[in-house]
C-alpha cells in the first residue's frame, strides 16, 4: 500500500503542505491500546480541556501537542488516521480564542470536505480533489474552536459497518485490536475511546454514530433530523436518512457540543436544547422490546440480551417505569428495503460518480460490498418506490409507539462486538450483506423516521469489550435522552481504557 500523496497532488496541481495521508497498517495483532498518560490531557473530557485551557492551566499548544503525540503513539496499532494536518494543527493554536471549545484537539470524519484537504471516502477507486470549502457542518463545528489534527477512517463510502478495507487497512479496537471498532464512523471512535482526543466527529446514516459508539464504549447521539447542519445536498434526496454528530467519552462533552453547536444554528421547527448539565426529574415510560426468536434477524445473542434485561432493571431501580412486549416488526424485511434503498448511494457513488465525487471511479478498485450493493440496486431499481413506502410506513408505526411512551429502549447491535474477519471485504457480497443486517439490525429505523436516538455503555460483554444500549425519543426530544443517559451515568459509571 503506498501513500495517497502523490497522485493527489498530480491531480490537483498543488502541493499538500503538512498533509499526510499515509495510514499506517501494522502486521502485529496487539490487545488493549490506550493513549491515556500522564500529559497536558491527562484523563480530562472535551469539557475539562476546553476549561483547563480558557483557565491558563495548560495552553492550547500543550493540548495540540500532547494528542499528536498521543496519535502517534497509538496509530500504528489502530489505523484510525487518514489525513494527518499536525503542523496546520500547531498554527492553529496561535489564533485568538474563539467558541466554548477552544484548542480542543479534534479529528473530522473523511466524508466532510476541509478546505484544502482531500475528502477521499475510505477508497482508493478515487483520486480526490482538494475541497475548496468546508462543508456547512465542518464550519458549524469549527466555531466551537476546535483543533482538528487531521481526519479519521471509514469504509468504503461509509456504506458498511466496519472498516476492514483491503487496501486502505483495518480500523482496529483499542479495547482489543482482534476485534472491529464498528463503523462507518470508525476512525473517530478508535480516537476517541483511546485517548487520542476527547470528542471527534461522526455521522450517521443507518447507526454509523450509534454502532461504533456501542463497540467502544462511548456516547454517541444521532440527533432529530436537522438539528444539526446535514449533508451538503441532503435536502434533494427522496428520503433523507443522514444525520451529523460528534463521538465523546461522556454525557457532558456530548451535551456541551450541541449547546455550542446551536450558538452557530438552531433550528426553529425543533425545541432548543440549550445545555443540559443534569438528570431530568421525570420518572420515564419506557418501552421494551423482547428479544426475536432465535434465526431470525435481529435476534439477540446472550451477552446482548443480558445488558438489556440489565438495563430495564437499572431503570426501574431510578423509579422509571419500564414495559416489555413482543418486537412488533419484521426487522427481515425492513433491512431488505432499507439496503434497496442504501444501494442508490452505491450505484451513485460508482456510475455516477462526476455527480458524487467529481472524479472517475476505478471500478476494478471497490470492494466486493460496494459493487455488490450497486448491482443489486440495478437490479431491484423499479421497486425503490415500493422500498421507500414501506420503510416510511414502518417508521410512522414505530412513532406510534413514541406517542404512548417517552422513550423506546433497544439493543444497539444485536452482536457483541465480532472480530475482525467478520467484514472481509473480500467475502461474497450476499455474504457480507447477511453479516452487517444480523449485526446491525436495531438502528437504521431511526433515520428514517427521524427521531434521536442514543448510544451509551451498559455493559461489557464476555469478551471484555463494551456493549451499548439505545434510547429513542420523539422527534426534538434529544434533551430527554441526554437526561436520562446523565442520570444511567452517574448511577453507573462506565469504564474507560484508563480504568478498565
Amino acid at each position: 500500500m503506498g501513500s495517497l500523496s502523490t497522485n493527489a497532488e498530480k491531480k490537483a496541481g498543488r502541493a499538500l503542505d503538512n498533509i499526510d495521508l499515509k495510514c499506517t497498517i501494522s502486521n502485529t495483532t496487539m490487545k488493549k491500546i490506550s493513549a491515556f498518560t500522564d500529559d497536558a490531557l491527562g484523563t480530562m473530557d472535551a469539557v475539562a480541556v476546553a476549561e483547563a485551557i480558557a483557565s491558563g492551566k495548560i495552553s492550547a499548544q500543550e493540548a495540540t501537542e500532547a494528542a499528536i503525540a498521543r496519535a502517534e503513539k497509538v496509530n500504528g496499532e489502530l489505523n484510525a488516521i487518514a489525513i494527518k494536518i499536525y503542523d496546520t494543527a500547531r498554527e492553529q493554536t496561535k489564533t485568538k480564542p474563539h467558541g466554548d471549545f477552544f484548542g480542543v484537539p479534534t479529528f473530522i470524519k473523511d466524508n466532510d470536505n476541509m478546505k484544502g484537504l482531500p475528502t477521499q471516502l475510505g477508497t482508493y477507486a478515487f483520486t480526490s480533489k482538494l475541497a475548496k470549502r468546508n462543508s456547512k457542518f465542518v464550519d458549524q463545528y469549527l466555531s466551537l474552536g476546535v483543533n482538528p489534527l487531521g481526519k479519521s477512517t471509514l469504509p468504503e463510502f461509509g456504506l458498511i459497518c466496519s472498516t476492514e478495507n483491503p487496501n486502505w487497512g483495518i480500523t482496529r479496537n483499542p479495547w482489543n485490536t482482534d476485534y472491529t471498532t464498528g463503523g462507518s464512523s470508525s476512525g473517530s471512535a478508535a480516537l476517541v475511546a483511546s485517548g487520542v482526543v476527547p470528542i471527534a466527529t461522526a455521522n450517521d446514516g443507518a447507526g454509523s454514530t450509534r454502532i461504533p459508539a456501542s463497540c467502544c464504549g462511548l456516547v454517541g447521539l444521532k440527533p432529530s433530523r436537522d438539528r444539526l447542519i446535514n449533508f451538503d445536498g441532503s435536502e434533494v434526496l427522496p428520503l433523507n436518512l443522514g444525520y451529523q454528530g460528534v463521538l465523546t467519552r461522556t454525557v457532558r462533552d456530548t451535551a456541551a457540543f450541541y449547546a455550542a453547536a446551536e450558538k452557530h444554528y438552531c433550528n426553529p421547527k425543533l425545541p432548543a436544547m440549550g445545555l443540559v448539565q443534569h438528570p431530568g426529574k421525570k420518572r420515564l415510560k419506557v418501552l421494551f422490546f423482547d428479544n426475536i426468536a432465535e434465526g431470525k434477524i435481529g435476534h439477540q445473542d446472550a451477552d446482548t440480551y443480558q445488558s438489556q434485561l440489565h438495563a430495564a432493571k437499572l431503570l426501574t431501580s431510578l423509579g422509571h417505569t419500564v414495559e416489555q412486549i413482543p418486537f412488533p416488526f419484521d426487522i427481515g424485511e425492513m433491512s431488505q428495503h432499507f439496503l434497496n434503498y442504501y444501494g442508490f448511494f452505491a450505484f451513485a457513488f460508482t456510475s455516477m460518480s462526476g455527480l458524487m465525487v467529481k472524479a472517475k471511479v476505478d471500478k476494478k478498485q471497490l470492494e466486493n460490498f460496494t459493487t455488490g450493493l450497486s448491482a443489486q440496486f440495478k437490479k431491484n431499481a423499479l421497486k425503490l418506490p415500493k422500498s421507500l413506502r414501506i420503510l416510511k410506513k414502518s417508521g410512522a408505526e414505530a412513532e406510534n409507539y413514541l406517542k404512548q411512551y417517552d422513550l423506546i429502549m433497544t439493543p444497539v447491535l444485536s452482536q457483541k462486538v465480532p472480530k475482525i474477519g467478520h467484514f472481509n471485504m473480500e467475502l461474497p457480497y450476499q455474504e457480507i450483506a447477511h453479516r452487517a443486517v444480523s449485526f446491525a439490525s436495531y438502528t437504521g429505523l431511526q433515520n428514517v423516521t427521524g427521531s434521536p436516538a442514543i448510544s451509551i455503555p451498559m455493559s461489557t460483554s464476555s469478551d471484555g469489550l463494551p456493549i451499548g444500549v439505545q434510547f429513542i425519543a420523539p422527534l426534538g426530544q434529544d434533551k430527554t435522552l441526554l437526561e436520562l443517559a446523565y442520570e444511567i451515568e452517574m448511577a453507573q459509571p462506565w469504564q474507560f481504557l484508563y480504568n478498565s
